[in-house]
């Protein structure tokens, strides 16, 4: 993911609240959300390079969701996937925290990514990058209440994306219940930054201009995928998935509901 925005412990009906965008380049070879044939506990999509994923659900209401971290200087192609790091998660029996910290000794050899892990009410943040550029730490937090922002810097970096995505959020919540179809709306928000509000990454101002808006249009690269997921107090879990034709056409909708599965 490149844009995950999420409300977490704030409505009174809905503990998660999450929309968010995958970003990719157009042909990675991917499959869309469906429950996965060798483990039918977990809803996600599926990268069909590395074999991992971006965000997924189990239907024991374990979440986990990830954006990498932009530092163009210091990508390994031979590095693991780190959507392999979700599959890993959803498939464990470790709580958010407890994975967090296991994570430690594979920070030096993944790429720089951020990572959310929840499980019922619980939020933990963790990373491999700080704030030196291509420097591995081991980073995690408890997320607190409130509503969140992450693109491919830190949790809650203002990138102009995040910021205006929070904000449209927070409007969103305050004016209705959560609405997945809106929620995809605002996700598919093409507005670019001002220049003097961009982030410097390192990749230039041309591109740091088309990269800045929620849904990004390049010719080989732009939001694959937007996604919203929904968990209610009453234990039921919505899960809704856009996928964004690679050349142009209307996008198609996947929607899955079912309730929270405790033993």
């Amino acid at each position: 993911m490149c844009l995950i925005l999420f409300a977490h412990r704030v409505h009174p009906d809905y503990p998660l609240v999450l929309a968010a965008n995958r970003d990719e380049f157009l042909d990675r070879p991917t499959a869309p959300v469906g429950f996965w044939s060798a483990n039918p506990d977990i809803l996600a999509g599926r990268d069909l390079v590395g074999g991992g994923t971006w965000l997924g659900v189990k239907r024991n209401g374990r979440w986990a969701a990830l954006t990498n971290v932009r530092e163009p200087s210091f990508h390994a192609d031979n590095a693991p996937s780190r959507g392999a790091v979700i599959s890993a998660f959803l498939e464990s029996g470790l709580g958010p925290d407890e994975f967090a910290g296991a994570l430690q000794d594979r920070v030096v050899e993944l790429n720089g990514f951020n990572l959310l892990l929840g499980a019922t009410e619980k939020l933990t943040f963790v990373s491999n990058r700080g704030p030196d550029p291509g420097k591995p730490v081991h980073w995690s937090e408890v997320v607190g209440p409130g509503v969140h922002g992450l693109s491919n810097a830190t949790l809650d970096t203002p990138w102009p994306k995040v910021e205006r995505g929070r904000r449209a959020l927070e409007a969103h919540l305050l004016e209705s219940e959560p609405e997945p179809e809106a929620l995809l709306d605002l996700l598919a928000d093409e507005t670019a930054a001002p220049d003097l509000d961009l982030p410097d990454t390192g990749v230039g101002l041309e591109l740091e201009r088309a990269l800045s808006p929620a849904r990004i249009r390049l010719p080989h690269y732009g939001t694959r995928s937007s996604t919203v997921l929904l968990v209610s107090t009453d234990g039921h879990v919505t899960f809704f998935e856009r996928t964004w034709p690679r050349r142009g056409g209307v996008p198609e909708t996947r929607r899955y509901r079912f309730r929270i599965q405790t033993t």
